[in-house]
């Protein structure tokens, strides 16, 4: 854990134990680690007889892979959050711009005198509620969650080992970039119930036909630039709206995965129409190049290797914008 600052687990899980009413939200358009986390300790929460709700600004409803996860259909539309809440939790979740339109919650909650969890593993993140458990050398933000419930005395059954071991594997890409001690997390996980073959195939492996058009229409649009990146070497693509449509979220999303796989470039960007002039970027690194850095110049932030963040304009006038931001990132050591 990041001896930066220190985590105070106890304090933490006294919140949760005294809560009667939470609110738990995931960032917009949430990856498993984020609803994962969210709805493990959700299930955690409603089986000692709290009333929960887990939410995210967007989209309107549960990623079709993730669905699987909420066997408590504790999710709940972003229009039916309550203003404020006597204990709110942010997880995986940097900043309140992050929360897109929850952000406000946030505020609202502290000035109605409520607390505000924070559980998260960004290095950008803001440290912006009242109460954090924020580890930036955790792989993943159900790492802090494994945690949190040992705290609390939780013991794991298969629903609330599944949610954390859906973000155990895929913030880790595959537990590669996982320690020892994840790995014995995730031993714990497994001995709960999880079957690790059944979770991946329906949370990662599993894609309509429609994917396979669409992955070639990105494809083509995939440029390698050798000299960008401070001579690391970039590879960027484009997904436009029109693309996008005919998949869902998820396959939009796992297209940096795939293009990050180019072996003679360090940095993967991979631009994503969200409205008109409006782009959602991702980036990846593959270990020389600090792309929070990059993506925080740019109004963003995430972590050293991977990382993301909004931009205005042409695609090509995002695309300098890339080049220019990592031309100006560190490195790392």
């Amino acid at each position: 854990m990041s001896t930066s600052a220190p985590l105070d687990f106890p304090r933490a899980a006294g919140l949760l134990r005294e809560a009667t009413d939470v609110t738990l939200l995931a960032h917009v358009r949430p990856d498993a680690d984020a609803l994962g986390s969210a709805l493990a300790l959700g299930r955690a929460l409603y089986l000692r007889g709290a009333t929960v709700r887990v939410s995210f600004g967007e989209p309107a409803e549960v990623p079709e892979s993730l669905r699987g996860l909420d066997v408590d259909g504790l999710f709940v539309p972003a229009g039916e959050v309550p203003p404020s809440a006597g204990l709110l939790v942010c997880l995986d979740t940097p900043s309140p711009a992050r929360l897109g339109g929850l952000a406000d919650r946030v505020a609202a909650t502290r000035s109605g005198g409520g607390e505000v969890l924070v559980v998260d593993h960004h290095a950008s993140n803001l440290r912006y509620g009242s109460v954090h458990l924020v580890d930036d050398t955790a792989e993943a933000t159900a790492v802090l969650v494994l945690a949190l419930l040992d705290e609390m005395g939780v013991t794991l059954d298969e629903p609330i080992a599944r949610c954390l071991y859906a973000g155990l594997v895929t913030d880790t890409g595959g537990f590669r970039r996982a320690r020892p001690s994840t790995h014995r997390a995730a031993a714990r996980l497994l001995e709960a119930g999880v079957d690790p073959d059944r979770l991946a195939r329906e949370v990662i492996d599993d894609h309509p036909f429609a994917w396979l058009p669409m992955l070639s229409a990105v494809l083509a649009t995939a440029r390698l630039e050798p000299e960008a990146a401070q001579g690391f070497g970039l590879v960027h693509a484009v997904v436009t709206a029109d693309v996008a449509a005919t998949v869902r979220l998820e396959e939009v999303e796992g297209v940096v995965d795939v293009i990050r796989s180019t072996r003679e470039a360090e940095v993967a960007v991979v631009l994503k129409e969200q409205g008109p002039g409006e782009w959602s970027v991702s980036f990846r690194a593959i270990g020389k190049i600090d792309v929070s850095q990059a993506a925080r110049s740019l109004g963003g932030g995430g972590h050293r290797l991977a990382a993301g963040c909004t931009i205005h304009g042409t695609a090509e006038e995002g695309l300098a914008m890339v080049r220019r931001a990592l031309a100006e990132a560190p490195l790392l050591g």
